[in-house]
């Protein structure tokens, strides 16, 4: 089974290889890129994301980040990019993920905790479920108003995401409105083994502020290192 490295750090809403360099310069990990998206716009076609993940370091991979449920059509889209790492956003039957690991057992499928009302049992009972099949968990928020799992830009209650860590039998890697600003503490809060962001560490023009990434990996990596054990 595929290891985990406490203290990732993932960005998310990749462009274009130009500004993966870049990410990866500013001292990210792992890059996300959205695609099959039921509410927001994808940020680059199929083709132009296989492009730049074959192009990624190995130490440096491509994350596809899709809601698609069904594990054959989840293998074909990985395939088609070259992604060694996915992340499921979406509902998906425990048995699709089952189908996954054994089609491709290589793979390293992060599964998501989408965090609405705080319903902490259901979230913990959808975790259960999966910890078998999966090799890590995301918390990211819910947005009543769009539908949108994810790239909300909006935080949830960072407890709930706590009592996931703290219950969790995988790692746990927490998203949801995180910036440069709050993610010092949103780690030293929740103790994930990784945090993601995207709207969080663009400029105005919807692109990767530079600034704020290399603020956002300084802060986080000061954050892990003050709670390791």
């Amino acid at each position: 089974m595929p290891t985990f490295k406490k203290g990732i750090i993932q960005i998310a809403g990749v462009k274009d290889r130009c500004e993966a360099e870049l990410l990866i310069e500013a001292g990210v990990d792992w890059l996300g890129f959205p695609l099959r998206l039921p509410v927001h716009k994808e940020d680059l076609t199929e083709d132009e994301a296989a492009e730049v993940i074959r192009r990624l370091p190995p130490e440096h991979p491509g994350v596809l980040i899709t809601y698609l449920d069904s594990a054959r059509d989840i293998v074909a889209l990985c395939r088609k990019l070259g992604a060694r790492h996915v992340q499921i956003h979406g509902d998906i039957a425990s048995t699709e993920l089952l189908l996954l690991h054994e089609l491709v057992p290589e793979l390293f499928i992060v599964k998501g905790l989408i965090v609405r009302d705080e319903d902490v049992q259901a979230l913990l009972s959808t975790m259960y479920e999966c910890a078998n099949w999966v090799h890590a968990f995301i918390t990211d928020t819910y947005d009543s108003e769009t539908g949108a799992c994810g790239a909300t830009g909006k935080t949830h209650d960072w407890s709930v995401s706590r009592r996931l860590v703290e219950e969790s039998p995988r790692a746990v890697i927490l998203a949801g409105g995180l910036t440069p600003d709050n993610v010092r503490q949103a780690v030293l809060q929740v103790r994930p083994s990784g945090v993601d962001a995207h709207t969080g560490v663009e400029g105005p023009d919807g692109r990767k502020d530079i600034a704020r990434v290399r603020r956002f990996v300084a802060e986080a990596r000061s954050a892990f290192r003050a709670v390791r054990p």
